[in-house]
């Protein structure tokens, strides 16, 4: 019979069951691997690689680059709260009240043929723009978009645009949007450690 190691023969010795032994080594393995998983591999349910389908087209290449509207213009919150936030149907029609069609002419084209016209229906009936979510940290995270812009724009000269793009990529030249980083935990943590952020654990899990 091959000798147990020492450390096996001591928990033996105070009365730890060989059983229960190899179930905690297993589950130890177990929370290892997830860890490794989560801290470096992109997991493919939050959509990593490829851009959802949107009820509505919005091309950031035309809102972004061509009309020069910032991020915040659209996303109300991004640098005074936690979440960005989207803009409502309300809002997007301060602009699209008089604008037609996705192109940004004024042409009229029938109704329900662009994204401007859904968009009008959207209004009309009163049902909210059900967008597919991108970017999805998992629950246990908490990621507060404000501070971040704050250090970002206060401490590092950055225009608000230019702090978003850390993140998620150059989305103004991107007329569908797409994850283009990890946004794993070694993405947050190296980010941190680099800006001289907190690293400790209740930094993000609390």
């Amino acid at each position: 019979m091959p000798k147990l190691p020492k450390f096996v023969i001591t928990m033996l010795k105070v009365g730890i069951p060989l059983g229960g032994l190899v179930v905690g080594i297993v589950v130890l393995l177990i929370v290892v691997g997830i860890l490794r998983a989560w801290w470096a591999t992109p997991f493919e349910v939050f959509g990593f690689g490829e851009a959802p389908e949107q009820p509505i087209d919005f091309p950031h290449t035309v809102h972004v680059e061509q009309m020069g509207i910032q991020c915040e213009f659209c996303h109300r919150e991004v640098a005074k709260g936690d979440a960005a936030t989207i803009p409502s149907v309300e809002q997007c029609l301060l602009c699209h009240k008089d604008i037609e069609t996705d192109s940004g002419t004024m042409t009229h084209v029938g109704k329900g043929t662009t994204g401007v016209s859904i968009l009008r229906d959207h209004w009309e009936t009163g049902n909210p723009i059900n967008w597919t979510r991108v970017h999805r940290l998992p629950d246990h995270v908490q990621f507060k978009h404000e501070p971040h812009i704050r250090f970002f724009t206060g401490e590092q000269g950055l225009e608000t645009q230019q702090v978003c793009t850390l993140c998620h990529g150059d989305v103004a030249k991107m007329s569908k949007v797409e994850q283009v980083k990890d946004l794993k935990m070694g993405d947050c943590v190296d980010c941190h450690r680099d800006n001289n952020a907190p690293t400790d654990c209740v930094a993000c899990h609390y």
